[in-house]
């Protein structure tokens, strides 16, 4: 393995990360920096084309969860896997699972698309699957 692709991993498990970390805490304009302006973002069967658009969506659903769960919730990744076309473009995959105050809420999977561009990484395309939900409470 070359410098540069392990430096590149580095970055690129950061900018999962940080997606999770900045989007948990709410700071969706630091958030929505990992990603190219014209990226996709996909929700099981919604499609969202450009930063706004992925805007809007989070702060729906910021606002849902607020209501329903006191704000908290908190994102967990595993298996991230990543390959390269080259040293500027990637590909990733990892499993996510979602916390709110009652325990587990839904899980699923990531399937990405990352470009180096001015010398960081950033999200071109996010698929998100949700693959389970928890049994409703009460």
């Amino acid at each position: 393995m070359e410098a540069w692709e392990l430096e590149a991993r580095e970055s690129i498990r950061d900018l999962v990360a940080r997606y999770n970390g900045l989007g948990d805490a709410g700071r969706f304009d630091a958030m929505l920096a990992l990603f190219l302006p014209d990226a996709v973002l996909e929700v099981d069967e919604q499609r969202f084309e450009g930063v706004e658009a992925i805007r809007a969506l989070f702060e729906e659903a910021a606002s849902a969860t607020r209501l329903r769960a006191n704000g908290f919730v908190r994102h967990f990744t595993a298996t991230h896997r990543i390959d390269f076309e080259n040293p500027e473009a990637a590909s990733g995959r990892c499993y996510f699972q979602t916390l709110d105050e009652r325990g587990l809420d839904h899980w699923g999977r990531y399937v990405d698309e990352y470009r180096r561009v001015g010398g960081e990484w950033r999200f071109a395309h996010r698929r998100v699957r949700v693959e389970g939900r928890a049994a409703p409470r009460r």
